[in-house]
């Protein structure tokens, strides 16, 4: 935007296409996040699938 290559028409669609993009991969994001489950051995060896927890990321 700081060089004068582009009018202003076009600068404002470009950043209406990159808003939606940002908007579109963050609801894929979001939706792989509830799919994401994190293995936990039992007692008795057996995996079982339990949510991944905001505290598990790091």
């Amino acid at each position: 935007m700081e060089s004068d290559e582009l009018p202003l028409e076009k600068l404002l669609v470009r950043y209406e296409e990159g808003a939606k993009l940002v908007k579109a991969c963050e609801e894929k994001l979001r939706a792989a996040e509830l799919k994401v489950a994190q293995l936990e051995e039992s007692l008795e060896g057996d995996l079982k699938a339990r949510p991944l927890s905001v505290d598990d990321e790091n």
